[in-house]
């Protein structure tokens, strides 16, 4: 269901990297790293290889090898914070007793925030650098992070490490896997498979870092 929702926007984008270049990349990247789950697998190593091949555009700029692909880590980066500053400030701005009732509505239901306290009652400011580089678990941290009021420098610093380091490692794969016509067209599977070993730390990493405490129950008198 997700999959065909969102095909036509990744048919998009991948259409509009050639012509739109960082600002696409900026764009999905915001949008993943808010309430829509898109997943980067499919915008940034597609991305990578097309600027390692042809380039990446800049308004009137274009940058070919490695300079493109620092400025798509960088535009990635950047992507993931805006969208992981909307979240962290729509949870502080509303506030928890309006985000349960609410939150449904903007893809956040109950549960979602509960499992979301879990992690950050367990990890705490170092849960949002682990989280940005963890499927499921993106998406989800700036919540309690906005419900608890952190530090919001602290939790932008750590959320900008997180994700460089994660598309840094999307960057990579996509360089690699290039090769692949099915992953230039989105295709998920192909770019599990090219992840390999990463991709067997990263499920090691998320099933001791997230899978376990959502699962916790909540407190009583939650």
């Amino acid at each position: 269901m997700l999959k065909q929702f969102f095909q036509p926007l990744l048919t998009w984008y991948l259409a509009a990297l050639k012509t739109a270049g960082y600002p696409a990349i900026v764009l999905l990247m915001t949008m993943e790293s808010s309430v829509l789950p898109i997943p980067s697998e499919a915008i940034m190593p597609p991305a990578a290889y097309l600027a390692w091949t042809e380039g990446m555009k800049l308004f009137n700029f274009h940058f070919t090898g490695w300079p493109a692909e620092i400025g798509l880590v960088l535009a990635g980066a950047f992507g993931s914070w805006l969208g992981a500053t909307i979240i962290y400030w729509l949870a502080r701005v509303a506030g928890r007793p309006l985000l349960v009732r609410y939150g449904s509505y903007i893809l956040m239901p109950p549960e979602k925030i509960r499992k979301s306290e879990n992690w950050m009652s367990h990890y705490g400011p170092m849960g949002v650098f682990v989280a940005r580089l963890l499927p499921g678990a993106r998406q989800l941290v700036g919540i309690p992070a906005g419900i608890a009021r952190m530090d919001y420098l602290k939790y932008s610093v750590f959320t900008v490490l997180g994700s460089t380091i994660w598309c840094s490692v999307l960057c990579c794969v996509g360089v690699k896997a290039g090769q692949d016509e099915q992953l230039m067209h989105g295709e998920m599977r192909h770019v599990v498979l090219w992840l390999g070993g990463a991709a067997l730390v990263l499920g090691g990493l998320y099933y001791f870092f997230v899978h376990r405490h959502m699962k916790q129950k909540p407190e009583a008198g939650r």
